[in-house]
C-alpha cells in the first residue's frame, strides 16, 4: 500500500528559486500527511514552456542544481518531478524532456518522454530527443509506469505517432499508470482529455494517475483539473481547475493482485462540466492575474469607452487585479455619444475602480490643423479616423509610462482576423485580453459577468457597437453582423 499526492502547481518560466521552493514546500507537507509519493508537472522544475530559454547552457545548470536541492530533501517520501536532462549521446537531440523519480535523497530512476508534439501551440521536436527505451519503475511493492503528457495521447483514431510508450511498458507488467503534464486550457478540451485518459485505462486496464499545471505563462493558460481513473477507464476524481492543489490516495492491492484506489477527501467529479463562458471566465482571471505578477506589475489601464469590448476587459480586469488597481480613462472625442459616457461612468461606479477623464478633441485638432498643409482640404476618410484613435493610445500610454501601469488591448478575436483595428491605436496594449475571445462571446461574457446583478450597463451590451470615430458610425457598416461573421471566422479558424 503506498499514499500518493498529487501536487497541482502553478510554475513561473525560468524563476528556478520560487519553482524550487515550491516543490521542495510541497514535498514536505506530502511528508507530513503520510504520502509515500508526491508527484509533481511536466518540466515543473523549470516551467513549461521554456522554449528557447532551452538553448542556454545555465538554464539547463540551474535545472541540475534545483535536483540536488529538491533530492536533499527528499528523504522518507519519493517524488516525480519534470525537467529538461542532457541526451549523453553523440547521436539526436541535445536534451531529452525527462522525469525523475527520486527517492531517499536518490534519483532512482529517468524517464524520458517519447512522443514530442509539434502542433498548435507546442514545439517540442525543435528542443528535445525522442525516447525509444522504455522500463518501469518498481516501488514499495508497485510497478509504475511513468510517461510524459503527450505519450498517452496516441490512442486517437488516427495516431500521429508510429509508437505507443504504454504497448512497451505494458509488457512489463506494471500495476499503476502515472502521467505528468503540461497540458494548455481550451474551453472545449477538458472533456476530450478525460476521454483520451479514460481510453487509456480502459485500454490497458490499469489505474491512472495524471497531473496537470496550472497557471498562465504569458498567452498560454494551464487549467490544472488533474485526473484520476479507476482501471477500465472510470473517472474517480477531479482536481480544481484554475487553482493549485494537493490531493492524496491511496493504492492498494485487493486479494487477486488487482491495484485499487481509495481517498478520503470527497469526491469532486463534476455531474455537468462548468459551461465554455464561465471556463473562459475563469482561464481570462487566471491569465490575467499571473501575467501581472509574473512580469512584477500590480496596476492596470485601459481605455474606457462605454462599449461592451472595454467594458468587459475593465470588469475581468477589476476582479483578477482588485478595482483599486484598474485605471479607467475616458477619452470622449467629437463624435462621442452622450450615453457612451455615462455607461463608461456608471461600469467605473460599479466596480469601484479609478477613473480619469481626457478629452481628445483638441489633440486631434492639433494633428489635422498640422497636417492641413499635406491634406489639402481632401474630405474627412479613415486618415482622421485613426487620429482619434491614435491620439487615444498616445494618452494612455504615456499614463501608462508615467505611473507603472500596464496597459489592457481591448480588442477581441473577431476584430484582429479581420484586421478592423487601428495599428498604434486600439491596438496598443501589453495583454491583449480578449485577443482569443470571438465577439459573440464577449457578449456571453457580459451577461455572465451580469449573472447575480447589474455589473455591465445593459446599454453597453445591448446597443450597436461602434468604434465612434465618425458620425454615426457602426461596426456593421464594414463587417457582416458579428454572429454570422463569427460561425465564418469559428470554421475557417478553429476547423480549418
Amino acid at each position: 500500500m503506498i499514499k500518493i499526492a498529487l501536487a497541482q502547481r502553478n510554475y513561473h518560466i525560468g524563476n528556478f528559486e520560487s519553482n524550487t521552493k515550491k516543490i521542495i514546500e510541497s514535498i514536505n507537507d506530502a511528508r507530513e500527511n503520510g504520502a509515500d509519493l508526491v508527484v509533481f508537472a511536466e518540466l515543473c522544475v523549470c516551467g513549461y514552456p521554456a522554449r528557447d530559454f532551452l538553448e542556454f547552457k545555465e538554464f539547463i545548470d540551474y535545472c541540475a542544481t534545483a535536483v540536488k536541492q529538491i533530492a536533499e530533501v527528499c528523504t522518507g517520501i519519493a517524488c516525480i518531478i519534470g525537467l529538461p536532462t542532457y541526451n549523453l549521446k553523440d547521436e539526436g537531440k541535445d536534451l531529452f524532456n525527462s522525469a525523475y523519480f527520486i527517492e531517499d535523497g536518490q534519483v532512482k530512476a529517468i524517464v524520458n518522454k517519447a512522443l514530442l508534439p509539434n502542433y498548435d501551440v507546442f514545439d517540442e521536436y525543435r528542443y528535445f530527443e525522442p525516447e525509444t527505451d522504455f522500463n518501469c519503475i518498481d516501488f514499495k511493492g508497485h510497478r509504475i509506469a511513468l510517461t510524459i503528457c503527450e505519450d498517452l495521447w496516441n490512442t486517437i483514431e488516427n495516431p500521429l505517432y508510429i509508437t505507443r510508450p504504454m504497448d512497451k511498458l505494458i509488457t512489463q507488467n506494471p500495476d499503476v499508470m502515472i502521467n505528468i503534464a503540461a497540458s494548455p486550457f481550451a474551453y472545449n478540451h477538458d472533456e476530450e482529455r478525460i476521454d483520451i485518459l479514460s481510453n487509456n485505462a480502459k485500454q490497458y486496464n490499469l489505474p491512472l494517475f495524471y497531473v496537470n499545471q496550472v497557471g498562465a505563462q504569458t498567452e498560454l493558460i494551464f487549467d490544472g483539473g488533474s485526473l484520476i481513473f479507476e482501471a477500465g477507464g472510470k473517472l474517480l476524481d477531479e482536481m480544481p481547475y484554475f487553482n493549485e492543489h494537493t490531493s492524496y490516495y491511496t493504492l492498494d492491492k485487493d486479494a487477486s493482485g488487482k491495484s485499487t484506489i481509495t481517498f478520503d477527501h470527497p469526491h469532486t467529479i463534476k455531474s455537468a462540466h462548468t459551461s465554455d463562458i464561465e471556463q473562459i471566465h475563469q482561464g481570462l482571471l487566471l491569465g490575467i492575474r499571473d501575467y501581472f505578477y509574473k512580469s512584477g506589475f500590480s496596476k492596470a489601464i485601459l481605455g474606457l469607452s462605454g462599449g461592451i469590448d472595454s467594458a468587459v476587459v475593465c470588469a475581468l480586469a477589476a476582479e483578477a487585479l482588485g478595482p483599486e488597481n484598474v485605471m479607467a480613462v475616458l477619452l470622449p472625442s467629437r463624435f462621442s455619444s452622450d450615453h457612451s459616457i455615462s455607461d463608461a461612468e456608471d461600469l467605473v461606479k460599479n466596480l469601484g475602480c479609478l477613473s480619469e477623464t481626457v478629452a481628445i478633441k483638441n489633440i486631434t485638432e492639433a494633428f489635422e490643423t498640422a497636417l492641413q498643409p499635406q491634406f489639402q482640404n481632401l474630405p474627412f476618410n479613415i486618415a482622421e479616423e485613426n487620429i482619434q484613435s491614435r491620439s487615444r493610445a498616445v494618452v494612455l500610454m504615456a499614463m501608462s509610462n508615467k505611473f507603472g501601469y500596464i496597459l489592457l488591448n481591448t480588442s477581441n478575436k473577431s476584430e484582429a482576423a479581420v484586421g478592423y483595428g487601428t495599428l498604434y491605436g486600439d491596438m496598443c496594449g501589453g495583454i491583449s485580453v480578449l485577443g482569443d475571445v470571438y465577439k459573440t462571446q464577449v457578449y456571453d461574457l457580459a451577461n455572465h459577468i451580469n449573472r447575480d446583478t447589474e455589473i455591465i450597463p445593459v446599454n453597453s451590451i445591448t446597443k450597436p457597437p461602434s468604434a465612434e470615430l465618425r458620425p454615426g458610425q457602426k461596426d456593421s457598416d464594414s463587417l457582416p453582423e458579428y454572429d454570422i461573421l463569427d460561425t465564418i471566422l469559428m470554421e475557417y479558424i478553429e476547423h480549418r
